[in-house]
C-alpha cells in the first residue's frame, strides 16, 4: 500500500482497489469529506475502516445494508460488536492484516446482522498507511455471497446426477435433489447421518470411495458401486469423489457426485451427458446405436432421432469403418481404445479429424452388450498443426467446379512425377496451397516445404536469399549464410511470382533447372540441389516471352506440368462452400457461433465478381466477423463499398426464383457444365455423371433454359 496517500474515507476505496488487482485512481487531496463519503458509497461491497485500536473510522453505504446497522451506530465501536463474525476472537482477517502487513483476499465470513440472522459473506482487507508510510489502521471490504449459495443449491438440485457432501467424520452436510431420488431418502432424512447408513453400498465397510480421496487428496472417477436404495433394492451407480478444502487449503470434507447406471436411454441422454463437450455414443453388440449426446449432434450433423437404431459406419463414415474399426475391435477382444485419432464425414460431406476412445458396456452379470465411444472433435487443433507446419493435402481444397476437380484428380499422380510444375492463375486464387498440397502428397513430404515471393525482393537480395552467400560476399556478411535451395535440400521449392524475376536471375535459375547446380553469392565452388521446383505466377508468361521479357528457354524448362487456376468469379459454385469452410475456421479462431449468411448476404457475394478471389472472400468473411453480433451474417455486416458495388449491376428484367444456397451451386454448375458443351444436355449429363431425364428434371426446377 506504501505509495498511496491516506486520507480518511478516500483511502478505503485506495486500498479496495488495490486489492482486487485494479489500478488505484489518482489520489489528489480531496478535501470535502462529503465528496469522500460520496465516492465510498457508491461503491457495491461494503467498506469499513479502523484506527490501529479496531475503533471503525468510517462506513460505508453497503455496510449499512449487509448488516442492519447504520454508519452512525457503528462509527467509534470495535469491528467485532459490529459484526460478531465467526473468526472475531482468534482467526480475525483484519487483525491479520495489520499484524502482519499483508493482505487476505475473499475470506469465507460468517457474521450475524442487526436481526441476529446469520450471513455469509467474503472478506478481503488490507492496511492503512499515511503519507509518511506508518501504519495507520486497517481497511475490510466484503460482499454477501447468501445469494450465491442459493444459486449453488439450484444449480445442484437441477443436475442430473446425485451430489452430497460430508465433513471429515463421514457425516452428510448436504444432498441435492437427484441423491434423494435415486436413494429415495430425502435431504432432511440424509443431513446428518454418517454415509454409510444412507447408502449402504458394498465397498463402505472395507474400499470406500470417498474415504480414499478423504485420505489421499486423489480425485476417484467413475467408480462403479452397488448401494440399496430405501426400499431395499440394490442400484448400481457411477461414482466420482473429490476433497473440500476451506480457504487456507485445510480438508474440511470430501464430495461425491454419483449416476444412476440401472436405467435406461432418459439416463443416458441425461442434462450431464447432454452439457460435456465430447461427443458420446452408445452401441449394441450388432453395432447398432443405442444412445446419442448433443455433442455427438453438434460434431456429426447428424439428429439423435436419426442416429438411433442405424449402424455406426453410416453415421459417421469414418476412414477406418471398412478396415481396422477400433470400435469392433475392442468390442471382439476386449481391448481399451484410447486417443485413435480417424476422419469421418459429417452431414455436410465434410471431413472432420477427431480423438475416439472406446471400452466394453456390460450388464450386471458381467456379460458384453454393447461398447461405449467418446470423441472429440479436433478442427480447430488440427487448423493450428497446419498453419503451425503447413502441412496441406488436396483434400483441403474446398470445390465443387468440374474444372478444379479434374485438377484434383490427376494432383497425385502430377505429385509422384518430382517434375517441374507451373502453376497459372490469378492472385488469391489459391496458388501456394496447390503448391503445398504437391508437396505432402510427394515422396519429399518429409523434407522441407520453402517459399519465397520473387517479386517482393529487389535482384540483389533476392539472389542471396535464393542462392544464399559466403562470408565477407558483401560489407555486413559476417559468416556464410545458406540459401533457399540449400533449406529446400530434399524437399520443395515454391518460386512464387517468377514472372516478375530480372533476366540476369533468369539465366541462373535456367542453370539450376538444366544443371542442378548453383554458386552462393561470392563462393568459387559450385553446390547441387535436389529441391523439386515449383513456380508460380499470376502472369501471362507467354505474352512476356513474345515481349522479350521472360526468356524463352526458361519458360519451356519451367512448363513441364501446368497448372492453371481459374478465378473465383469462373467458379461461383464453390462461393458457398467457400464461405461455409470460412465460417468454420473463424468460429474456431475468434471463439463465435455464426451459422451462416443470410439469402440477401448470399445474393450480394454470388453476384460479386472478386478480383482478388479466394483472399478477398476469406477477408469479406473476416470482416463479416467483426461487425456480426449473432448467428447470422447479414448484408450491413459486409463491407459497404461491396454492396453498394453489386447494387449498381444491371439486374435481370425477371430474376429467376431464390433458391436456396445449395440450389445456388448446384444451378450455377449446371449453367457452367452447359456453357463448355455448348448447350449440349446429353454431353453435359455424360460430364456430370447425371442420366439425361434427371438432369432435365434439375434444370426445371432450378428454372434454367
Amino acid at each position: 500500500m506504501k505509495g498511496y496517500l491516506i486520507k480518511d474515507g478516500w483511502a478505503a476505496l485506495s486500498a479496495l482497489e488495490k486489492i482486487k488487482g485494479a489500478e488505484p485512481k489518482a489520489t489528489a487531496d480531496i478535501a470535502d469529506p462529503v465528496a469522500k463519503q460520496i465516492i465510498l458509497d457508491s461503491v457495491a461491497d461494503g467498506v469499513f475502516t479502523v484506527d490501529l485500536d479496531g475503533n471503525i473510522t468510517s462506513f460505508n453505504r453497503a455496510a449499512e445494508k449487509i448488516t442492519g446497522v447504520s454508519r452512525q451506530e457503528a462509527m467509534g465501536k470495535k469491528c467485532y460488536e459490529v459484526f460478531q463474525a465467526d473468526i472475531c476472537e482468534n482467526e480475525c482477517a483484519l487483525k491479520q492484516s495489520m499484524e502482519c502487513g499483508g493482505e487476505v483476499i475473499d475470506c469465507p465470513v460468517n457474521i450475524k446482522n442487526a436481526q441476529g440472522k446469520t450471513v455469509p459473506i467474503s472478506v478481503s482487507t488490507a492496511i492503512l498507511r499515511n503519507e509518511l508510510g506508518n501504519v495507520v489502521g486497517g481497511v475490510e471490504s466484503f460482499r454477501d455471497v447468501s445469494g450465491e449459495r442459493s444459486r449453488r443449491r439450484i444449480i445442484l438440485n437441477n443436475i442430473a446426477d446425485g451430489v452430497f457432501t460430508v465433513d471429515n467424520d463421514r457425516i452428510i452436510t448436504s444432498f441435492n435433489r437427484a441423491a434423494a431420488r435415486i436413494t429415495g431418502v430425502s435431504s432432511e432424512a440424509a443431513v446428518g447421518k454418517k454415509c454409510h447408513e444412507v447408502f449402504q453400498a458394498d465397498i463402505c465397510e472395507h474400499d470406500c470411495a470417498l474415504g480414499k480421496s478423504m485420505e489421499s487428496g486423489e480425485e476417484i472417477i467413475d467408480c462403479p458401486v452397488k448401494i440399496k436404495n430405501a426400499l431395499g433394492n440394490t442400484v448400481p451407480i457411477s461414482v466420482s469423489t473429490a476433497i473440500l478444502k476451506d480457504s487456507t487449503g485445510k480438508i474440511v470434507g470430501g464430495v461425491e457426485s454419483f449416476r444412476d447406471l440401472s436405467g435406461s436411454e432418459t439416463i443416458l441422454r441425461s442434462t450431464i451427458l447432454d452439457s460435456i463437450a465430447d461427443g458420446v455414443f452408445t452401441v449394441d453388440l450388432a453395432h447398432h446405436i443405442t444412445s446419442f449426446n448433443r455433442a455427438a449432434e453438434k460434431i456429426t450433423g447428424v439428429p439423435y432421432r436419426q442416429a438411433i437404431g442405424k449402424k455406426c459406419q453410416e453415421v459417421f463414415q469414418a476412414d477406418v469403418c471398412q478396415g481396422d474399426c477400433a470400435l469392433g475391435r475392442g468390442m471382439e477382444n476386449g481391448e481399451e481404445v484410447k486417443d485413435c485419432r480417424v476422419q469421418i464425414k459429417n452431414a455436410d460431406g465434410h471431413l472432420v479429424p477427431i480423438s475416439a476412445s472406446s471400452t466394453n458396456l456390460q450388464n450386471d452379470d458381467g456379460e458384453v452388450v454393447g461398447r461405449v465411444l467418446t470423441f472429440r472433435d479436433l478442427s480447430t487443433e488440427e487448423l493450428l498443426r497446419k498453419e503451425i507446419t503447413a502441412k496441406y493435402t488436396f483434400e483441403d481444397i474446398i470445390s465443387k467446379s468440374h474444372e478444379l476437380k479434374k485438377i484434383l484428380d490427376i494432383l497425385p499422380d502430377i505429385a509422384e512425377s518430382d517434375s517441374t510444375v507451373l502453376i497459372e492463375g490469378p492472385s488469391g486464387s489459391g496458388k501456394e496451397l496447390f503448391a503445398k498440397a504437391l508437396h505432402n502428397l510427394s515422396k519429399r513430404s518429409q523434407g522441407k516445404f520453402v517459399g519465397i515471393n520473387c517479386g517482393a525482393l529487389p535482384d540483389t537480395l533476392l539472389e542471396s536469399e535464393l542462392f544464399g552467400y559466403v562470408k565477407g560476399a558483401f560489407t555486413d556478411a559476417k559468416r556464410d549464410k545458406p540459401g533457399r535451395f540449400a533449406l529446400a535440400q530434399g524437399g520443395t521449392i515454391l518460386l512464387d511470382e517468377i514472372g516478375d524475376i530480372s533476366t540476369a536471375l533468369q539465366i541462373k535459375l535456367l542453370r539450376i533447372l538444366q544443371e542442378k547446380e548453383y554458386e552462393p553469392l561470392g563462393a568459387t565452388y559450385t553446390l547441387k540441389t535436389d529441391a523439386r521446383i515449383i513456380a508460380a505466377t499470376n502472369r501471362n508468361l507467354p505474352e512476356l516471352v513474345a515481349r522479350g521479357q521472360f526468356r524463352e528457354d526458361l519458360y519451356y524448362r519451367l512448363n513441364v506440368v501446368k497448372i492453371s487456376l481459374p478465378p473465383l468469379a469462373a467458379r461461383r459454385e464453390d462461393i458457398p462452400l467457400l464461405i461455409d469452410h470460412f465460417i468454420r475456421i473463424f468460429n474456431s479462431k475468434k471463439e463465435k457461433d455464426i451459422q451462416k449468411l443470410s439469402d440477401e448476404a448470399m445474393a450480394v457475394l454470388m453476384a460479386y465478381d472478386f478480383p482478388g478471389n479466394i483472399r478477398e472472400l476469406e477477408n469479406i468473411i473476416e470482416y463479416a466477423f467483426v461487425l456480426c453480433r449473432d448467428g447470422e451474417i447479414r448484408p450491413e455486416h459486409l463491407p459497404q463499398d461491396l454492396v453498394r458495388r453489386v447494387a449498381g449491376v444491371p439486374q435481370p428484367a425477371s430474376p429467376a426464383p431464390k433458391l436456396n444456397l445449395i440450389a445456388q451451386a448446384e444451378a450455377e454448375a449446371i449453367r457452367q457444365a452447359l456453357m463448355r458443351n455448348q448447350g449440349s444436355k446429353q454431353k453435359t449429363a455424360l460430364e456430370m455423371g447425371l442420366h439425361k431425364t434427371t438432369l432435365w428434371r434439375k434444370m426445371k426446377k432450378l428454372g434454367i433454359d
